[in-house]
């Protein structure tokens, strides 16, 4: 061919945030980008389309501002190659090439000729978009491809479901010859403004499509630059069509200087390096540069802000590794605690933030949660992490600091949070608009009695009396540190008085497990579940109980093969695919695993981590999802994943180093300078793991650890300044 070739539901109102499913997306695969306050969703092409559940797009500060984005060789859509997100998760790299273009009934351009590689990056409030083009035929090509493009600049709840009364208006497209501006003006008065840039300059250029032609000869590659920048009221992001690379780099050596300050983990197993270091990319990717430090947005796509429950347990997942994450999460809870009782937003003084938006919706007041408060275990966590920060770090300077925010937070717990006095900490919703339930497992449905009734009045919930426990234990050292020596006997006495009174409402001896939850007459939820491993945690679990529940959680009612079950089989509302009630969350594993190796259950651990690593080489990248279903493990098949799972999941991502922790039985000194492992243990998978920049307060050390048949053996192989490394067996 030696011519130039040419080609021409229902759900129920009181759950405010449930995730409408209309459709299903089991085929439906996608790749997600984030950087900052922008995320994207495309599919497996690098397109954005409205197919599943609608979520594909590019969002920024909480709208939509790309909502349609479809590449197209002339009139066809390229055949894919391949497409994946780099394990760094910086870039998306989507391998193309063309089918077979056929002209007056004959083949003109055969199916393979042409290789396209389209890579996406997050940056700074903008998209960079790269296309190469390269012709593999014998003789030059003449070709043409479009780009549709769109933008609906729809709030996160509209995409999710909730549906609006009216809308802003659009303002009239600007086309210009390299660049198209598409406009919105909310109801909140707030200009947002989607910029398109292209270099080259395309051959026409419309509001919604741009098209260009492009004269390959053979071998010969091309390469065509888009940007879309995302403008809040004039912002203006910098980035520029031809600042690709630039960015690449700032990105790159962001993420190399992130990573250099924590610990490194390397181990004799490939496939769980992969799921290590996809972990820890994963949650770089989520942390977010506030005002305050650093903060992990929950997950992406519908949680992509800050949660006050989940940054704290994935901070407490990463402190190991690095408390600089902690640090931020504390300082930012600590600014945006409440002050002032608002019913709205079930806020009350002290009251710790469950989630904040900063979109259209919230603006107006059309959803409660620019500041909501609809968290009832938030608070004593938030106090629990204080606790678990100065112990990893002994930056008193910093506890100081933030002491008149642990103290509020205290006196919630004291006052509003137990209004009743009967030492237990309670929730009741007060906002119409807000949480029914507001413990971490806060759908509709997820609290009731063993015939499957649903508890009324106030509710009391195991795991949070847990949290209450070791949140006024932690206090106590923090005032002893502080020199309040009358306050920490105080907190210290009315820790053991919640203890005692806690295992005698909550203890059923018939199951062998704590009551889900006392409702409003104290009468317990006799129903297992897994929120009873969250009290080996926070140690208020007396040794005895803590066998019993350690026995109620692994047996095979509880215990899928690919975790612990929220809910166990035997329950009333058990469902395997339900949201809370049976499926598996690797968060909950992890803290589960941490309350079992708290009290010396290492062989039970071992079968976690065993069943969440099995999981994870299941799902594509070796990332864990937010949740999957609670069906039992059958050879020879995998965990099967739940529809609107977020994907990535900063706790989740968090989960694996909890996980290696409690099977090390892994604990900091730091004014000894001394890091103990308790009889340590490592899973079958794992024959050797070598841990470089353990840091101890000013000191750090490289520990290799290799496990000899049933014996585990740690050696320290560089030490930066006097740090001891004891091992107990």
């Amino acid at each position: 061919m030696n011519e130039t070739i040419r080609m021409e539901d229902t759900f129920r109102m009181e759950d405010t945030f449930y995730i409408l499913a209309a459709d299903s997306t089991a085929d439906n695969v996608t790749r997600v980008l984030k950087e900052g306050e922008s995320f994207a969703v495309f599919d497996r092409y690098g397109d954005i389309q409205s197919v599943g559940l609608g979520e594909e797009g590019v969002y920024h500060t909480g709208t939509r501002f790309i909502s349609r984005l479809v590449f197209t060789l002339g009139n066809h859509r390229p055949f894919l190659l391949n497409s994946t997100i780099k394990e760094d998760n910086l870039l998306l790299v989507v391998n193309l090439t063309n089918p077979d273009i056929y002209h007056l009934g004959r083949i003109v351009l055969p199916r393979g000729t042409l290789y396209i590689t389209r890579s996406k990056l997050l940056r700074q409030g903008v998209c960079y978009e790269s296309f190469r083009i390269t012709n593999y035929a014998l003789s030059p090509v003449d070709l043409s491809f479009s780009v549709e493009y769109g933008a609906d600049f729809t709030d996160i709840f509209e995409v999710r479901g909730v549906k609006r009364q009216r809308r802003g208006r659009y303002l009239k497209e600007r086309v210009e010859a390299d660049r198209v501006c598409l406009a919105y003006e909310g109801l909140d008065a707030v200009l947002r403004r989607t910029q398109i840039e292209f270099a080259p300059e395309p051959k026409t250029a419309t509001s919604r499509k741009a098209t260009f032609n492009v004269y390959l000869n053979r071998k010969e590659q091309k390469e065509f630059l888009f940007t879309y920048r995302f403008d809040v009221n004039g912002s203006k992001p910098a980035g520029r069509v031809h600042y690709y690379r630039q960015a690449r780099k700032e990105a790159e050596f962001a993420l190399t200087q992130a990573q250099a300050e924590g610990c490194q983990i390397w181990s004799s197993n490939e496939k769980f390096n992969e799921w290590v270091n996809r972990s820890i990319s994963d949650l770089h990717m989520m942390m977010t540069e506030t005002e305050h430090g650093l903060y992990p947005y929950a997950g992406v796509p519908w949680f992509s802000t800050v949660f006050g429950r989940d940054g704290i347990i994935t901070a407490l997942e990463f402190l190991w590794i690095n408390p600089h994450l902690t640090k931020g999460v504390l300082s930012y809870l600590a600014s945006t605690q409440a002050r002032e009782k608002d019913i709205e937003r079930d806020a009350e003084p002290g009251k710790i933030l469950h989630e904040t938006r900063t979109g259209e919706m919230a603006a107006v007041g059309e959803i409660p949660v620019d500041r909501y408060y609809g968290t009832v275990d938030a608070t004593p966590l938030f106090v629990m992490l204080a606790g678990a920060y100065f112990d990893h770090t002994y930056d008193l300077e910093f506890i100081e600091k933030i002491w008149p925010s642990i103290d509020l937070a205290l006196r919630w717990m004291d006052d509003y949070g137990d209004q009743d006095g009967d030492r237990f900490v309670e929730y009741a919703r007060q906002s119409s608009r807000g949480l029914l339930h507001q413990g971490w497992k806060d759908s509709w449905d997820s609290v009731f009695h063993a015939d499957g009734s649903l508890v009324q009045g106030s509710v009391a919930l195991c795991e949070v009396q847990g949290y209450a426990y070791a949140a006024r234990l932690s206090a106590a050292k923090l005032a002893a540190a502080l020199g309040e020596n009358a306050r920490a006997a105080i907190l210290l006495k009315q820790a053991e008085d919640l203890r005692t009174h806690f295992e005698e409402a909550f203890w059923l001896e018939e199951l062998s497990t704590y009551a889900l939850a006392l409702d409003g007459e104290k009468n317990p939820c006799r129903v297992k579940a897994s929120n009873a491993g969250h009290c080996l945690l926070s140690g208020i679990t007396s040794p005895p109980h803590a066998r019993s529940v350690a026995e109620a959680l692994m047996a095979e009612s509880c215990f899928s093969g690919w975790g612990v079950r929220t809910l166990a089989t035997s329950e009333a509302r058990y469902n395997p695919m339900s949201y809370h009630n049976g499926s598996i969350w690797p968060h909950d594993n992890a803290l589960v695993a941490a309350g079992l190796s708290r009290y010396g259950f290492r062989e039970e651990v071992k079968r976690i981590f065993q069943a969440l690593f099995d999981a994870c080489l299941s799902f594509e990248l070796r990332r864990l999802p937010e949740l999957y279903c609670g069906f039992p493990r059958k050879k020879g098949e995998g965990p099967i994943p739940y529809p609107v799972a977020c994907s990535p999941q900063s706790w989740a991502a968090g989960s694996v180093f909890l996980l290696l922790q409690a099977c090390l039985g892994m604990t900091f000194e730091i004014p000894q300078s001394r890091i103990t492992f308790k009889n340590p243990v490592l899973p079958d998978f794992l024959d050797e793991v070598r841990l470089k920049n353990v840091r101890v307060g000013e000191g750090a050390v490289d520990l290799n650890i290799r496990r000899y048949l049933q014996t585990t053996v740690i050696a320290v192989e560089r030490h930066k300044g006097s740090v001891a490394v004891i091992v107990e067996k």
